[in-house]
């Protein structure tokens, strides 16, 4: 299943990219998270979904 984050409801807390890295990381103007791997099998996935605070990450 492939990782989505909604733009919109993302404000950039960064909580996604320091729990998984390998994943997540912030656009070039550092203001949105982007996913950079597919994986959602990745351990640290359920835990960024479940960490974002506007739960803007679902797979």
């Amino acid at each position: 299943m492939a990782i989505v984050i909604d733009q919109d409801e993302c404000i950039g807390c960064e909580s996604c990219v320091e729990i998984c890295p390998d994943v997540f990381e912030m656009d070039a103007d550092g203001e949105k998270a982007t996913v950079i791997a597919e994986d959602s099998s990745a351990d640290c996935v359920d835990e960024a979904i479940e960490t974002c605070p506007t739960e803007a990450i679902s797979k």
